[in-house]
Formats: structure tokens, sequence, C-alpha cells
């Protein structure tokens, strides 16, 4: 036994011996080839046309008379080659001579690319880094074609095929040429959820930016798969639970697949809700010396037994943090602590004062606006440079300059200045366009088919102002509009305006012509975190025109006085919760405005609107109400057919232009009123249809009248006193990629004689 392991042992440290003998050879040879050593006193260089041989020998780093070793030698011809200019390089020692041969790449004479239709070619060669007149590389031109390939891909043609090729030229040039493939779009057939409970797979889908591919696959663009934009759709989902009281809401993964064919992609998204959490006590301390949180309590709006949402929570910070800064408290930041209460599901809150870093901005640094100008992206910043650097602040300013929508990318960061104490904010930006220019035709039920040019110029010359031109023409009117906007007047948050509006009417169901100019210049300006003023002046002109003899004595009376020039100023106050709200599922909006008529005509126009909108049943389910009214009062002179109100199919569904409210009794003209008021209640609710047809269902209910002629001029005007008319409906709401439609099925429940009913009209859809 003794002996075998004697045995196996010398065996072992036999082989041990023997390898550790060839690795010895090995190393002394290495150690031999490195030894080696070249001393070269000449060059001679074979092969290059383009390139100068001094350049060559720059690029090895070789010099006559200078010592090499073997791997200096490899080392300097892989330096040439990595010069991306030679397809082949090879160093041969001749002695004290090295001779060099190369094979140069050819230069590019021309760069084209055949096949596509889907992509211009200035779209695609803006992609490709190889230029003509440069040397053709192998690896470029790979890159070039994944470039290519990536273009088609972010389209959802994802099978599309690029390939170069190469065409040989004279004295050692090639043309380069991108053939492409074209293949269908590979569509987002498919979107499912895994793990929903509170909300429908329908109402999840519209929270998305990516949609299903449904009837008009060609112009919605949304239903390509795109990892970008499932990258924002993974936010907004996220952001869109938790502002409903999700708070352990987590997307756990995203499976995106494609179809065996490879024609169409199935993405599947596979959430964890958890419980729904409301608030619980809201609470404000501080822990700076000096700093009393009492001041700062009435500043928490956030309220006990609201449904948990992160955004009252940051407009509360926000709104603390201002109040610090107006007290000369500087540095002061709020730290929002949550604790929870499993017992009730509630979250408390305390909101704690904490000092904060004492940094402050000492520039701020704009790249990427080549059309807008640095002071427009400025006004977004309600800090300038020397200011206390608050990063809440920061991230509001971005908001801001994404909100502007001239941009297709906004980042806004922070680095280190030049003192420690200093920060330099970054804003890179990436340009987007801006203008709309529309000719075309229109249609609807009031005013039937007209044709249509518009301009629109929501950043006109980088200034951020708005210019806007419109110009229709109908069967019954004429009209033209101009507008102007500048939304920082003397760099302050106060928004200047004016607008023109030319009309004229040529009513073929009346005895009469209108015709009306407008210019009203404006301003307006917040006056709360909801609310905002408009102030403005109006100078109007009127004019009843073409007035047949068989006119109503009224109309005749009113058309005696010519053309009309009023002056007047007024008043807009605007209340809207409706996206900032507390309730992301409720909202409410609140107008009322007056104009004041001054000179040879005194009066005083009031309109007031009051609506407010609410989701039920796991947000399926929408309901709306509006009470909208006005009144028309004059102290001097009396109201004309073009001042009144009437009540179209935007105002009360069911009706014709003029179709209620006071009229002659002889000549059935609709006469208008100068008082109105209408109660619309709806529900808007899903047919079952898929969503990616864009079809919701509707119910309405409308009540309203108008009426009160002022002077009749003794001739009989019936419904000159309020009666009131109800109407019910259907509603097939369609959101194509020309704008939501909406289409009104209407009854009449209450109507009088000589009112014009309408069962059917096509109107372009609005919440209130």
């Amino acid at each position: 036994m003794t002996t075998g392991v004697g045995r196996v042992f010398a065996q072992g440290v036999s082989r041990v011996r023997s390898i550790w003998i060839v690795l010895c050879i090995m190393v002394l040879a290495a150690g031999a080839a490195n030894a080696q050593s070249f001393v070269f006193n000449s060059f001679e260089i074979d092969g290059n046309q383009r390139v100068a041989d001094g350049t060559i020998l720059s690029l090895g780093d070789l010099e006559p008379g200078v010592g090499l070793s073997m791997a200096e030698l490899n080392a300097a011809g892989q330096d040439i080659r990595a010069s991306g200019l030679f397809e082949s390089v090879d160093l041969v020692p001749q002695g004290s001579r090295l001779l060099i041969r190369v094979v140069e790449y050819p230069t590019i004479s021309r760069i084209n690319i055949e096949g596509n239709n889907r992509l211009r070619d200035a779209e695609l060669l803006s992609l490709v880094q190889s230029q003509p007149r440069r040397v053709f590389t192998p690896a470029q031109a790979e890159a070039d074609t994944a470039a290519i390939t990536a273009a088609y891909a972010r389209q959802g043609r994802i099978n599309a095929t690029v390939t170069p090729r190469i065409i040989p030229q004279s004295d050692n040039r090639v043309d380069l040429v991108f053939e492409v493939v074209e293949s269908a779009v590979t569509e987002v057939e498919r979107i499912t959820f895994v793990g929903n409970r509170s909300f429908s797979e329908g109402r999840l889908r519209r929270v998305l930016e990516t949609k299903e591919a449904g009837i008009f696959r060609a112009l919605v663009g949304r239903d390509t798969y795109s990892p970008e934009r499932q990258a924002q759709d993974r936010e907004v989902l996220t952001d869109f639970y938790r502002s409903r009281g999700y708070i352990d809401f987590v997307i756990q993964n995203v499976d995106v697949s494609l179809t065996r064919e490879r024609d169409a992609y199935l993405v599947t998204y596979n959430l964890r809700e958890g419980q729904q959490f409301t608030f619980g006590n809201v609470t404000v301390t501080s822990e700076i010396n000096g700093v009393n949180a009492a001041d700062y309590a009435d500043a928490a709006r956030v309220r006990a037994g609201a449904t948990y949402s992160p955004v009252p929570i940051d407009s509360d910070i926000n709104r603390i943090e201002r109040l610090a800064v107006e007290r000369g408290e500087r540095f002061v930041q709020v730290e929002p602590r949550l604790s929870r209460n499993p017992r009730d599901l509630s979250v408390n809150i305390n909101y704690v004062l904490v000092p904060g870093e004492r940094l402050f901005i000492e520039r701020i640094d704009i790249e990427g606006n080549g059309t807008t100008l640095d002071r427009v992206i400025r006004n977004q910043f309600r800090s300038v440079e020397g200011d206390p650097l608050n990063p809440r602040e920061i991230q509001e300013s971005a908001r801001r300059i994404r909100a502007l929508g001239f941009f297709e990318g906004v980042s806004v960061d922070t680095r280190a200045g030049s003192t420690p104490s200093q920060r330099v904010v970054d804003v890179n930006v990436t340009e987007g366009p801006t203008g709309t220019l529309t000719f075309g035709a229109n249609f609807n039920t009031d005013t039937g088919a007209s044709l249509v040019a518009a301009y629109s110029q929501s950043n006109f010359q980088g200034r951020g102002q708005r210019l806007s031109f419109d110009f229709s023409t109908a069967e019954t009117n004429r009209r033209f509009g101009f507008g102007f906007t500048e939304p920082q007047l003397l760099g302050r948050d106060l928004r200047g305006s004016f607008d023109v509006s030319y009309g004229t009417t040529d009513n073929e169901n009346a005895l009469y012509d209108t015709e009306s100019l407008r210019f009203s210049p404006a301003v307006s300006f917040p006056v709360s975190e909801l609310a905002r003023l408009s102030l403005f002046y109006a100078l109007e002109y009127t004019d009843l025109t073409d007035v047949s003899d068989d006119a109503s004595e009224v109309i005749r009376q009113e058309a005696d006085a010519g053309g009309v020039w009023t002056n007047a100023i007024g008043y807009t106050y605007t209340f809207d919760n409706r996206r900032t709200g507390l309730n992301p599922n409720a909202g409410v909006v609140l107008r009322f405005g007056q104009e004041f008529g001054f000179g040879d005509t005194q009066f005083i126009k009031t309109t007031a609107l009051a609506g407010a909108e609410t989701k039920i049943l796991n947000e399926e389910v929408t309901l709306r109400a509006t009470l909208e009214g006005g009144l028309l009062s004059y102290q001097d002179g009396n109201s004309r057919v073009t001042d009144r109100f009437f009540l179209g199919s935007r105002l009360m569904r069911g009706f014709e232009p003029g179709g209620i409210g006071p009229r002659d009794d002889l000549t059935d003209d609709a006469l208008g009123g100068n008082a109105f008021s209408v109660l619309r209640l709806e529900t808007e609710f899903p047919l079952g249809l898929p969503s990616e047809y864009g079809i919701s269902g509707g119910a309405f209910i409308d009540y309203g009248s108008v009426w009160d002629v002022g002077e009749t001029f003794g001739e009989d005007v019936i419904y000159n006193d309020f009666i009131g008319r109800s109407v019910a409906g259907l509603s097939i709401f369609w959101s194509t990629p020309i704008g939501p439609l909406r289409f009104n099925f209407t009854e009449p429940l209450d109507v009088q004689d000589r009112d014009e009913t309408r069962s059917f009209d096509v109107t372009i859809s609005t919440s209130f």
C-alpha cells in the first residue's frame, strides 16, 4: 500500500517537473523574441496613393536609427491599422531597411439611398456618418447601416433590411449605396394588464401614450412599439395609480413579444396595485431655530379624508417654500415625512421645515435653442443668478419649459460652479415644430360646408409669442380673424393680446344680413394658483344690411340706426381646478365676465358659467353638469339683433340656430334675447367596443331658454318671456386623428309650436 502511494507521488512530481520545464522554455522564447531588436536606417513604403509617407511613419511613430523590439514593431503596425485609412498593413524587416506594404481604403465618391419610400433621402442621409470625399471604412458603413435600420424600427418597421453596397470607380474611389427593403409596420396588436383589480383594461389603456392598432392605423402613429414611449408609459401609469392613493403600486415588469409572423407586438403589463390610502392628519413642524411652524400652517391645504396623491403634497411644499422666501427666511426646505396607519389605510403627513444647503445659482446656461430666444426659457425660472438654489423650484421650471410646447426634449440639471457654494443650472432643449398651416374644408350642422385657411405660430420669431390668422367662407357666412399674444408682457407673468375679427352673414333663412368688426386688446394675469383675471377693451362695429321690406318691424327699426360703433371695457374671472385640484377624478370651472359699454350706447353685458365634472364606477363613467347664462342690460339706447344672445348647438342641443326664443309672430324672424340660461346634464360611458376605435357613448338632458327682446316697437313678439324648453338625447364620442367628434341624436321633451328643432348634429367634443 505504501509503495503504491509512493509510486503515484513520484509520478506526480515527475509530471510537475515536465510542465515546469516547458513553461520555462516558453518564457525564455518569449523573452528572446522581445529581446530581438531592430534598427532601421531607411523606410520603404509601397502601395500608398493618397496618404503621404510621412503621415504613415508618424502614425507608427517610426524614426530612422531608433531601436525597436519585436513587440514595439508589432505595435507600430497596429497603430497604422487603427488609423482607419488602410485595408491592410504589413511590416517586413529587410536588414537595416523596413518595407511597409499598405492597401488604402478607397475614397467615397457619392452616397445614395435606394428603395426607400417611407423615409426621405434627406432624413436618412442625416443619420449617415460616412461622407463623400472621405475614406471609406467598413466599420463606419456598418454603423450607418445600423442607424438607418434603427430609424425604420422607430417607425415600427422592425423587419426592414438595409444592405450597404460598394460600386468601384476609377482612382480608388467607390460609390456607397444603402439598399433598403422596407417592411410593413409592426404594430402593437394588443396591450393587456395582469394584476389590475381597481381599474379596467380599457381605462388603463387610455392612460398610455402607446395605443393599439385600430382603424386609423395609417394616421395615428402611436400604435407602433417604441422603447422610449414605453418608458414614458411606465411613468404615466405609475403617476396615474399614485395620484389615486395607491402608494405601493409597482409595475413588476413589462413583457414585450412579437407574434410568430413578426408582424405585431403583444405588450403585457404585470402590476401590483396595493391598497388605496387616504390622507390622515396634516401637521407642520420646524427644526430651524427662529422659524415658527405655526406661521406656515395655513399654507398646507391637504385635508384629512381626501384620497392620497403626491400632487397636492408637492403643491403644499411649493406654497410653504414660497411663503418662506416672502417672509425673508431663505434656505428653508420642506421635508414631507409620511407615516402610515395600516388599520384605517390613511397616511399622516408632517411637513418639516429644515435648513437647506446654502447653495446659490451662479448662472443658467441654455443650449440647443436654435430658434427660441434665451429669455423665453429664462422666464420659466422663478429664480435668477445669485438667488438661493431650490432643487424643487428647478424641477418646476423644467415642467414649465416642457409645458411651453416648443421643444421635443427638455433636460434641466445642476453641476458644480466656480466655488463650493455655487451651482450652474444647465438647460438643454431640442427644438420642435411650433407652426401650422391649414387649407381645407369644414362642415358643421349650424353653418354647413365651408372653406378654411388658417395659420398659427405659437413661438413667433422665437419670442414665445403666439400669432394666428384664419379665414373661412361658407354658404351663410364669412369670417376673418387675426390674433397676437405676448405671454410675458413687461417681463412678468402678464399676458398681453389683441384680436381682430370681421364677419358677415348671408342669412338664407332670414330677411336681413349682418356685418360686424371687433378689435379687442387685453391683458390677463393670475390672481391665485387656480384663478386668472382678464381685463380688456373692445371697439365694435355692427350693421344690418340688405333688410327686406317684408322683414320684422323690429328688424327694420333696428336697421334704421345704420352702422353702430360701440366702446366697452370689461373683465373675465376664471377659476379652474380640473387639472390641478386635489381630486384627480373631479373638477370645477367657474367663469364670470362683464362688459361695460360707454359713449353713445351704454350697456352692461354679463355672462357666467359654472361647470362640474366627476368620474364614477372606477372612472369608467363621467358625469358633467354645466349651468350657463347671460344678461344684456341697456341704460342708454337699445339692443339690436346683432347684440343679443342666440342659442346654438354649442349652448343648447336639439335646435336650429335661432330655433328657440323670441320671434316675430308675422315674419317668424328670430330676434334673439337680452337674457338666456341653460342647464346641461350629461354622462359619458364606454360602449364595450375595442379601445383602439376611440368610440364611447353618452346621454344628456338640456333645459334652458332665451328671452326679452327689449323694445318691440309695438309689434307682436312671441316667446318674449322666459319659457323653458327641454331636450334629451344620446351621443357618440369619437376620438379621431382630426379631433374629437361628437354626434348628437336629440328628441324634444318640452318645446313650443314655432320652435325649430333638430334631431341630429355634429360638433367638436368639449368638456364644458
